[in-house]
């Protein structure tokens, strides 16, 4: 990772913050987004490259050099905004939320492509590949959003989050078919909107855990039955 690419946008703005996300294509869990504003620069930036591309171990590792060397913040979106802002809207929220919780004024690299934030910013498309303030965003992000899919795993015994953190895995598949969703799925995706029965829907919404608006309509047939 080259520190040239986001030292040309720090000459014109001097302060510059990277943004990325991470679980956008998961079936179950939050959308995480990371705001990283490198403070010190050094050799440590050639640790840091796309998440995707790092094992855990060096995820963790790199980790480590940013919060020494930066100043970060988290944001995230439920997967009940998921399911009722869709994806992309809640995406962009999980962004917002991170760089309103760094607290910096700047101007922003945001990684893929133009969300229309209301915030000075440049979309990278593939930014994690070219700009070590969008890479350092995407393993902060990646590693909080692990820790959470980990952590939570005990308390939804049978769907694998430890190993799989929401994402789609066989897996996964069969233990959503065999217990179906729960709460902490999207609901509106497919499959799991395909496991969404009645009986489900009914308890939960005698328990008042979910409201009709949550499922945007896709399977908002079930609650008539």
């Amino acid at each position: 990772m080259v520190e040239e690419f986001d030292l040309q946008y720090i000459s014109r703005y001097k302060n510059v913050v990277g943004i990325d996300e991470v679980g956008r294509g998961a079936l179950a869990g939050p959308v995480v987004a990371a705001a990283v504003k490198i403070e010190k620069w050094g050799d440590w930036v050639k640790k840091v490259d796309d998440s995707k591309k790092l094992t855990p171990k060096r995820r963790k590792e790199a980790l480590e050099e940013i919060l020494m060397n930066a100043q970060m913040a988290i944001g995230m979106a439920t997967p009940t905004e998921i399911d009722f802002y869709n994806i992309l809207n809640a995406t962009r929220l999980a962004m917002q939320r991170a760089y309103q919780n760094l607290g910096i004024k700047a101007f922003v690299l945001v990684d893929g492509l133009e969300m229309g934030f209301d915030f000075p910013h440049e979309s990278v498309v593939k930014g994690d590949g070219k700009s070590p303030s969008i890479a350092a965003a995407s393993i902060a992000a990646k590693v909080f959003r692990d820790e959470i899919m980990k952590k939570l795993s005990p308390f939804f015994a049978g769907y694998g989050f430890e190993r799989n953190v929401g994402y789609a895995t066989y897996q996964h598949l069969q233990a959503i078919k065999k217990m179906g969703p729960t709460l902490f799925h999207r609901l509106t995706f497919a499959p799991v909107s395909e496991s969404v029965t009645p009986k489900i829907l009914k308890k939960w919404e005698t328990e008042g855990k979910i409201s009709p608006q949550r499922l945007r309509g896709k399977t908002i047939h079930l609650f008539s039955n």
